[in-house]
């Protein structure tokens, strides 16, 4: 063998081998996904009982590697290695498009923490008046409470709180499987029973085909991990691009968020259907209708079981609020950064008439807490539907960003010619147009 194939052979070798920085960005894709909006999704998905479900779970995979591989290649089309994709976007659409981006990604973030201030609050008021039994309080004076609360650990201890929030990623994914697992003794086919085949219709308000389209919309909501696919291409292209070059970082990249998708549609689907085995499609619909995630409802379905109970379920009953309360405050608290930072660039930019170098970070970052906090216990006291606000603003900005732009800039870009044509592309517009359109469909 010649000195050059042996080079070349060892260097074939290095690259397939798999990097612990590879299995690290594997789980913290995967980690980023699992939150709050998780414990909404089988509601949704359990809604309409067992075939859109099942629908669904065939979707599921599709949408979370397809979708965020697209977001990665357009990350990965930028000439700077160390370049995140606001500065991707510039370098192809000029500022211009790297105002939108900054502004999409604020819409984008901003909706979702009210959503989780919306949840909390219920979550903290079931907990509150079903497992402790005590007389109800004031909607509006819990919501500050709690908001006021978590204003004063971001102001103060943020640091502290990234590094347990953090840590409580995974601890909260073993809750979920562990709550999957130990839900199985009580699974019952009351959801397979209700399945007649001479009923079922594709179309109208509670058809599949309707039903489908609103589990896509809480899929690209739960299966979300893009607001971490800029960090993670970029900490790949600085590992993998100057040895092996850009395809082959690609396609190291496409391997880890398929490997990420994986687990998180095989937890959250399984955590999905162990809920809806345990309760039925008419216990999704009162969950929808009570506003509160599927944890605390499982919490008051087991408070109210007759006769004796087992360990497991007294233990739920306390434990699957607890544990919610838990994600919404992890989800919250991410969430918030970025939209802390996302609105002190728009202050910057188009709010800020005086010298830009002179407003200080701490005078910046109050008059950001104070409109967020401040939208956030308005939408909290007023408690619209947190599936119907996920449908019609959540899902659909995250879509725009995850989906529509990535398959327009591989329509537009040379950079990004080669991936043209290709039957997955179609299959990511649609997903993106059908989750946009729920702004329509909830307007009719």
């Amino acid at each position: 063998m010649s000195i050059d194939n042996a080079i070349t052979t060892t260097t074939e070798t290095k690259a397939k081998t798999w990097r612990k920085s590879d299995t690290t960005w594997t789980l913290g894709l995967f980690g980023t996904a699992i939150g709050a909006g998780v414990l909404f999704f089988p509601i949704r998905a359990g809604f309409g009982g067992l075939i859109p479900i099942l629908i669904m779970l065939v979707l599921a995979y599709p949408i979370a590697f397809f979708c965020h591989r697209a977001l990665a290649r357009l990350c990965l089309s930028g000439s700077n290695c160390s370049g995140n994709i606001t500065e991707t976007v510039e370098e192809h659409f000029g500022k211009t498009g790297g105002v939108v981006i900054t502004f999409l990604y604020f819409f984008a973030i901003c909706p979702l923490l009210w959503i989780y201030g919306v949840t909390i609050t219920n979550t903290f008021m079931t907990f509150w008046e079903n497992q402790l039994q005590l007389a109800p309080l004031n909607r509006g004076v819990v919501a500050l409470a709690l908001l006021l609360l978590m204003a004063t650990v971001i102001y103060f201890g943020k640091d502290l709180m990234v590094k347990v929030m953090s840590f409580l990623v995974f601890p909260f994914i073993a809750c979920l499987v562990l709550i999957s697992l130990s839900l199985i003794p009580y699974w019952n086919a009351s959801v397979i029973e209700q399945v007649d085949l001479s009923q079922i219709s594709l179309l109208g308000h509670d058809g599949i085909l309707v039903t489908v389209w609103l589990g896509i919309s809480i899929m690209v909501f739960s299966f979300n991990f893009s607001p971490i696919v800029s960090s993670f291409v970029v900490s790949k292209r600085e590992e993998y691009e100057s040895e092996f070059g850009r395809e082959f970082t690609e396609k190291k990249c496409s391997q880890i968020i398929s490997r990420a998708s994986i687990l998180m549609v095989a937890v959250v689907m399984f955590f999905a259907f162990s809920c809806l085995f345990t309760l039925s499609p008419q216990n999704m619909a009162e969950a929808k209708a009570q506003n509160i995630p599927v944890l605390s409802y499982l919490a008051n379905h087991f408070s109210t079981m007759s006769g004796s109970k087992s360990t497991f379920s007294v233990t739920l009953e306390y434990a699957a609020s607890l544990i919610a309360l838990v994600a919404i405050f992890k989800s919250f608290f991410g969430h918030y950064l970025g939209t802390l930072e996302g609105l002190n660039g728009l202050v910057i930019k188009f709010g800020y008439k005086g010298d830009k170098t002179k407003i200080s970070s701490g005078k910046l970052n109050l008059i950001s807490m104070f409109f967020i906090m401040g939208s956030t216990w308005l939408v909290a006291y007023i408690n619209p539907n947190i599936l119907d606000l996920i449908e019609a603003m959540g899902a659909p900005i995250i879509a725009s960003l995850l989906c529509l732009l990535p398959m327009y800039a591989i329509h537009k870009l040379p950079a990004l010619a080669r991936f043209r044509g290709r039957p997955e592309n179609y299959f990511v517009t649609l997903v993106g147009l059908l989750t946009i359109f729920n702004i329509v469909y909830k307007l009719l």
